[in-house]
């Protein structure tokens, strides 16, 4: 099969150079109505890179990725974009007409002009561990097994850059770790640079490189352990409690379907296999409350 995301020669020939720069702001400024949405913000984007972007609701976090989409044009400062870049997109959120009669697959393979793409979007499928939904209706999956098809859409451009806004929004918090853990399996594997934007950065900051703390302008930038201690972020964001929620790792041996349950048999998902290995959840106090484990 001759596929660019199997085709190794293919691989080769397009993965980005690790640290290569993909994109860039410079000192972006932009107001709406005479209120400030973002003051002198810079980023940058590299190649085999995650940078994830926190903040509360209102801080500017979508519009600043509708910069680097070049959808929207900042007053003044720089913006900066590998020529002919391609771009991977997993929006925050996206509406499908209930009635509307569409599968996985069909789904997967109109984010490309060509029309010959079924045997890719399968491909792509296959990648994010949901080769087995192609011909579910799009509007009968969970909130995990959405979010991996938007990310199995987002695959079929073969991106250098994957920019994904809040990409878990409605997962329940082990399908949230596996989420993660896949993003940076496959940026590993396609050496593509990531922009992950979200305003909980207790699970993603084990999978990523840098994180930046936007409020309208940026708060604090850094590694995730030195954000997570940053004035500013604290002051945003409070401290991880000593007690009911913490972030935690621990190993077991099975691994879980989109929807939670544990599976039986051999286990479906791309990223997984039946030995032991970390994975990252929220514990409760000792209460009474339940606790992932």
């Amino acid at each position: 099969m001759s596929d660019p995301i199997q085709n190794n020669n293919v691989d080769k020939l397009n993965k980005p150079k690790l640290d290569e720069l993909l994109a860039s702001l410079d000192h972006i400024n932009l107001s709406l109505q005479g209120k400030t949405i973002l003051h002198d913000v810079s980023l940058t984007l590299q190649a085999g890179k995650i940078l994830t972007v926190i903040g509360p609701n209102g801080a500017g976090k979508s519009t600043l990725i509708r910069i680097l989409l070049g959808l929207e044009t900042p007053e003044s400062g720089e913006v900066y974009r590998k020529p002919k870049l391609r771009i991977g997109y997993v929006p925050q959120k996206m509406s499908i007409d209930s009635l509307l009669p569409l599968t996985v697959e069909r789904f997967v393979s109109l984010s490309s002009r060509s029309f010959s793409n079924t045997a890719k979007a399968k491909d792509s499928l296959e990648e994010t561990g949901v080769k087995h939904l192609a011909k579910q209706a799009i509007q009968q999956l969970s909130g995990g097994e959405f979010q991996r098809v938007l990310l199995a859409r987002a695959l079929l451009r073969k991106p250098e850059l994957l920019i994904l806004d809040e990409p878990a929004q409605g997962v329940d918090v082990t399908g949230q770790a596996e989420l993660y853990e896949q993003i940076a399996a496959l940026k590993d594997k396609y050496g593509f640079g990531v922009l992950m934007v979200s305003h909980d950065l207790h699970l993603v900051m084990q999978k990523t490189d840098q994180v930046l703390c936007l409020n309208q302008h940026i708060c604090c930038s850094g590694q995730p352990d030195d954000v997570s201690k940053h004035p500013e972020f604290q002051r945003l964001f409070g401290d991880l409690p000593t007690e009911g929620l913490a972030v935690y790792t621990h190993h077991h041996n099975h691994c879980h379907e989109l929807n939670g349950d544990v599976v039986v048999g051999e286990c479906k998902h791309a990223d997984h296999n039946h030995t032991d290995h970390k994975h990252a959840g929220i514990s409760t106090d000792q209460n009474g409350k339940d606790t992932h484990g």
